[in-house]
């Protein structure tokens, strides 16, 4: 069965109200917070690329879940005035995946492929023309009636998103002109974004509530969104639909959110790499282990956060539990007596 490709909406397509998340996403470049240095350095390659007449180079994005790759992904497209079509890693399996969007593809337009990383090798291989000579390669028939058929593309602009960039080939991501590491927000800017959210869901907050759940949001637009509609739950089911300081931190502690922003699973991490390990260093499978969880959710949901405000440390001999960890849970600062007493060291 041939794979539509999915098209990005027109600018003047409605929201439903429930689409909470669609509804909070920037539209435009210009109404992103945060990211300035990538904003500056793709406005200029989008403005270039309008006065020559050309498509934009090929974009790659890499960095943790939720900081803004499809945003920006999807913004590009409608500032250069151009269509957008977006596909998945993980769907394309086989090179007949990919056709439709390639022959599809518009003079200009964008191909947004989110978790570049998972497509199948024979996929990114067959890309590797398509991304540098804009042509693909069609065998007809087979055997003494095979018939290679060369058949020219549009020139298109190739945006891949990915949050594992270590798992892509070096020949795909040498194929990239254009290649931004997108990193966590400050507390000001996630404050900022969440502002706009509130305008946007008509939501009554005060700030100090907002600055609150952006110091416990990870530095991440996405969870920062995500908390402040269950703080928004919290506020119409127990108090008077307005979001106050009090409000904010008694819906924040009934999910499970701190001071610093670790759910549950973050302080299980950390009290099992100290508990169980004497702090470490420990492999991350040893951690997933005791867990019980996936090694790619602690690698890719939990880790970056812990390992970006100094709470753990990578080691060649595996995770370490630094001293803020110990401070943020209650305990004491004693990895040397604690490794002794559990390995006799």
């Amino acid at each position: 069965m041939t794979r539509e490709p999915i098209l990005q909406p027109p600018d003047d397509a409605g929201t439903s109200d429930g689409d909470d998340d669609r509804a909070l996403r920037p539209r435009r470049m210009q109404e992103m917070v945060g990211q300035r240095e990538v904003y500056e350095r793709i406005e200029i390659a989008v403005d270039a690329a309008g006065k020559r007449g050309e498509p934009l180079g090929h974009i790659l994005f890499d960095g943790p879940p939720g900081l803004g790759k499809t945003t920006f992904a999807t913004c590009i497209p409608r500032d250069l005035g151009v269509s957008c079509q977006i596909a998945s890693g993980a769907a394309l399996k086989a090179p007949k995946d990919i056709v439709p969007y390639l022959t599809n593809a518009e003079e200009g337009s964008v191909l947004f492929i989110d978790e570049i990383h998972r497509m199948q090798k024979a996929v990114e291989e067959f890309m590797y023309p398509a991304m540098e000579d804009f042509s693909i390669d069609f065998t007809l028939d087979k055997g003494a009636f095979a018939k290679p058929i060369n058949f020219a593309l549009k020139r298109f602009c190739l945006v891949g998103a990915t949050t594992r960039a270590g798992l892509l080939t070096n020949p795909l991501r040498e194929r990239f002109g254009i290649f931004h590491h997108l990193d966590f927000y400050p507390p000001d800017e996630i404050s900022e974004i969440l502002i706009r959210s509130a305008k946007v869901l008509i939501i009554e907050a005060d700030e100090d509530a907002l600055v609150e759940i952006a110091k416990s949001s990870r530095g991440t637009p996405r969870i920062a969104n995500r908390l402040l509609k269950r703080v928004r739950d919290y506020a119409q089911t127990l108090g008077d639909g307005r979001i106050d300081m009090d409000c904010a931190v008694k819906a924040l502690a009934m999910e499970g959110i701190d001071s610093e922003g670790l759910d549950s699973l973050d302080r299980k991490y950390l009290t099992t790499l100290i508990r169980h390990y004497g702090g470490g260093p420990a492999g991350v499978e040893a951690i997933a282990a005791s867990l019980n969880e996936e090694r790619d959710t602690l690698v890719d949901m939990v880790e970056p956060y812990l390992l970006k405000i100094g709470f753990i440390s990578r080691t060649s001999k595996g995770r370490k539990a630094n001293r803020p960890s110990y401070v943020h849970l209650g305990l004491e600062f004693e990895p040397e007596e604690a490794q002794k007493k559990l390995f006799g060291t």
